[in-house]
């Protein structure tokens, strides 16, 4: 029987909106599958996690494959969701970027101190492309695609209803649009869960927004949290 896919975003735009303009809604349009899924929350002013969970809450129990994406991102590949898959023959959950350690006080999956240093480049692993088209502005590779990693970029993560629910795994709605995706990351290797890496082209039209008001707000509420 054909996986099932559930494609899970918050936008800010309209609907109609994110059709015709935004990075992931126009790659949608080329790619209308039967077991392709999407669930939309347009015009959205909520915190990522919340718009997540109520979708695992009302999808999990039909077991699709759910992937939590940004309305910036588009899918390359014509077989993403055959990336997907054969990534989670290996690992519970899977994204295109991360890092296979994780440090005290890392304020991202990439950087290991508050003033962003890059980690080294054998800790990294998978490519992110960035720009607002293809040919992209430029291709950020980090390392060997396909490792076991311990932290993923958000902007992309996919994940089985099954594992969510066998795990009793959910996103912490104490966080809004920042370091959730860490956050999940510790709570999937808390309970045992693999993280992995998959060779999936996208391109993220945004680079992260690292050090505002609301970026350290949720930096102190993930430090006090885990500790470290």
């Amino acid at each position: 029987m054909q996986t099932q896919f559930r494609i899970i975003c918050a936008t800010r735009a309209s609907a109609a909106e994110f059709r015709a303009s935004s990075a992931l809604g126009r790659s949608l349009a080329l790619y209308p599958f039967p077991f392709i899924q999407v669930s939309l929350c347009p015009e959205n002013t909520l915190g990522l996690p919340l718009i997540y969970n109520a979708a695992v809450r009302r999808f999990a129990a039909d077991e699709p494959v759910f992937v939590f994406v940004h309305d910036d991102v588009h899918l390359l590949d014509f077989f993403w969701p055959d990336r997907i898959l054969q990534g989670l023959e290996r690992f519970g959950v899977v994204g295109v970027a991360g890092n296979v350690r994780r440090i005290p006080k890392q304020p991202s999956w990439v950087h290991v101190d508050e003033r962003f240093t890059p980690d080294d480049a054998c800790h990294l692993s998978g490519a992110v492309a960035h720009g607002v088209g293809w040919p992209p502005d430029r291709v950020d590779y980090f390392g060997t695609v396909g490792r076991e990693v311990r932290l993923l970029d958000g902007a992309l993560l996919a994940v089985r209803g099954a594992t969510l629910r066998a795990h009793d795994l959910w996103f912490d709605e104490r966080f809004d649009f920042h370091f959730y995706d860490l956050d999940f990351c510790r709570q999937a290797e808390r309970a045992g869960v693999t993280l992995g890496t998959v060779p999936m082209p996208i391109v993220h039209q945004s680079t992260g927004n690292y050090g505002g008001v609301a970026w350290r707000k949720s930096y102190a509420s993930y430090l006090e949290k885990w500790g470290s």
